[in-house]
C-alpha cells in the first residue's frame, strides 16, 4: 500500500492511544471508531470534532466501513472472533492483548490468517519498551551468546483502578480470568528477544487472594510460568496483582547477561539497560560492563504515548508493515501464540497438580486437529461444557454487593470525568 493507511478502531477506551496515533501520524488516518459506550464515543467526538471520523456502536456496521485495517482494543478475551471476521472482510488486523481465549480460537485464528493472506499484528507493547527492545537488538547481534535463562515480571496491582476497568460487571473478563491468563506482558519480550519457541511449561498460582476477592476478582492473585524453550533454555515468568508494580526483564546467555533496571530505580526507572558480556564464554578477563538508556528511532514522537512510548511503536510498525516497509518489526500470529500459550498450558498444569505440559506448535497443521473443538477456559459464555474453575481450589462465590459497590465507584468516577471534559 502507498499513502496513508485508513484505520478503524474497535474499543475506544483502550483504543484511545491507537486513535491518537492515527490522528497525529503522517502514515495513517483514523476513519472510524466503534464502541458500545455512547459516553466514550462522545468524548472522542469532542476531541476530534474537526476530523472526518464515523462513529458506530454496532460492529456489523463498523466492519463495512471503507478502511484498510482494524485495531481491536475490545475486551481481552474477545479479540480472536473479531480478528477472524475482520480478516475475512478484507481488513488487516492489529490485535491488542490477548490473541485468543481458547485453543479452538487459536486454530481458527491461525487458519484465517493463512487463508486470507491479510496481515495480523499482535500489539504486545512491552516488547517495544526501550530496554527489552535494545536487548533484542543486542541478542540478535550475538552480544551475549546463546540464550540459557531469563526472568520476566509484569506485576500490576490494579486495586485502585479496578472499578474503572471492570465497571462492576461480575462476568467481566478480569473478574473471571485465571492466574496465568494475562501472561504476554511478562513472557512476550523474552520470546521477541530470542525468537525461540516455547515447548513445555509448568505452572504455579498464588492463592492468597484476599485482595482479589474484595474487588470481585475470582482468579488467583498471581501466576508463574516455568517455560522451557526449543534450545533447552528456561524462562521464569511472573505476573499478577502483587503489592508493588514491577516491570523487569533479565536474559542470561552463554557469554553474558542483560537486564533492565528495576521499577524503583531513580530517576530512569526501567528504561536503563545493564550489560555484562565476555568476548567468549567464560573469558572474564575481557568482560565488558555497560549501562545506558537506549534511544529508539522515533523517540521524539513516541515518548508522548503510553506504556513508556511502546504504544507508539506497536502502531508505527503495523502501519509501516502495511505500507511495505521491510524493516517494520511486527509480531505475527505464530509468535503471538508462542507468547500466550505458555500461560494457557501453565494453568492446565496447575489444574493437574503442577505437572509439565507440552505447548502445541500451531504452525503444524496436524497439531491443530487435536484442538479444533477445545473450548476449555474460565469464561462461561465461551467454554460450554469445558468450563474451568477460576482457581485450582475452585471458583469462589462472591456476594453481589461487592459488584454493586464497584459499579457505584465506577459511576462516580465517570461523573467526575464528564464534569471535567464537559
Amino acid at each position: 500500500m502507498t499513502g496513508k493507511i485508513k484505520i478503524g478502531v474497535f474499543g475506544a477506551g483502550r483504543g484511545s492511544s491507537m486513535i491518537r496515533y492515527c490522528a497525529d501520524a503522517d502514515n495513517a488516518d483514523i476513519v472510524a471508531i466503534c464502541d458500545k459506550s455512547e459516553q466514550i464515543l462522545n468524548r472522542h467526538k469532542a476531541t476530534y470534532q474537526n476530523m472526518d471520523i464515523a462513529y458506530y456502536t454496532d460492529f456489523e456496521e463498523f466492519i463495512r466501513h471503507d478502511m484498510d485495517a482494524v485495531v481491536l482494543a475490545n475486551y481481552a478475551n474477545e479479540h480472536a472472533p473479531f480478528a477472524i471476521r475482520a480478516m475475512r472482510a478484507g481488513k488487516h488486523v492489529f490485535s491488542e492483548v490477548l490473541p485468543v481465549q481458547t485453543m479452538k480460537e487459536a486454530v481458527e485464528l491461525v487458519e484465517a490468517v493463512e487463508e486470507t493472506g491479510m496481515t495480523y499484528a499482535y500489539g504486545e507493547n512491552y516488547c517495544y519498551l526501550a530496554a527489552p527492545y535494545e536487548m533484542r537488538r543486542l541478542y540478535r547481534e550475538g552480544r551475549i551468546g546463546e540464550f540459557e535463562y531469563g526472568e520476566c515480571e509484569y506485576v500490576h496491582n490494579c486495586e485502585t483502578c479496578w472499578a474503572d476497568i471492570t465497571y462492576g460487571e461480575e462476568d467481566h473478563w478480569r473478574n473471571t480470568m485465571y492466574s496465568t491468563f494475562y501472561c504476554t506482558h511478562s513472557l512476550g519480550p523474552i520470546i521477541h528477544i530470542t525468537g525461540l519457541r516455547p515447548v513445555s511449561v509448568t505452572g504455579f498460582e498464588g492463592l492468597k487472594t484476599e485482595r482479589n476477592l474484595r474487588n470481585g476478582c475470582k482468579g488467583g492473585q498471581f501466576g508463574i510460568e516455568m517455560v522451557t524453550l526449543e534450545n533447552g533454555g528456561i524462562i521464569k515468568s511472573i505476573h499478577g496483582f502483587l503489592y508493588r508494580d514491577s516491570i523487569w526483564y533479565s536474559v542470561y546467555g552463554s557469554k553474558g547477561r542483560m537486564e533492565s533496571a528495576r521499577e524503583d530505580a531513580s530517576p530512569d526507572r526501567n528504561r536503563r539497560i545493564y550489560i555484562n558480556a565476555d568476548s567468549c564464554s567464560g573469558a572474564y578477563d575481557k568482560i565488558c560492563n555497560q549501562n545506558y538508556i537506549p534511544e529508539m528511532g522515533q523517540d521524539s514522537v513516541g515518548k508522548k504515548f503510553g506504556h513508556g512510548g511502546s504504544d507508539f511503536y506497536t502502531m508505527y510498525n503495523f502501519v509501516e508493515k502495511l505500507r511495505g516497509n521491510q524493516e517494520a518489526d511486527t509480531i505475527d500470529v505464530y509468535e503471538a501464540l508462542d507468547m500466550f500459550l505458555p500461560g494457557m498450558f501453565a494453568y492446565r498444569s496447575i489444574l493437574k497438580g503442577g505437572i509439565p505440559m507440552s505447548i502445541p506448535n500451531l504452525r503444524e497443521k496436524k497439531v491443530r486437529d487435536q484442538y479444533r473443538q477445545d473450548t476449555a477456559c474460565t469464561d462461561p459464555k465461551t467454554a460450554g461444557s469445558m468450563l474451568l474453575p477460576t482457581t485450582s481450589a475452585g471458583t469462589p462465590e462472591i456476594e453481589k454487593a461487592i459488584y454493586n459497590i464497584v459499579r457505584e465507584k465506577w459511576l462516580e468516577n465517570e461523573k467526575k470525568q464528564s464534569n471535567i471534559t464537559g
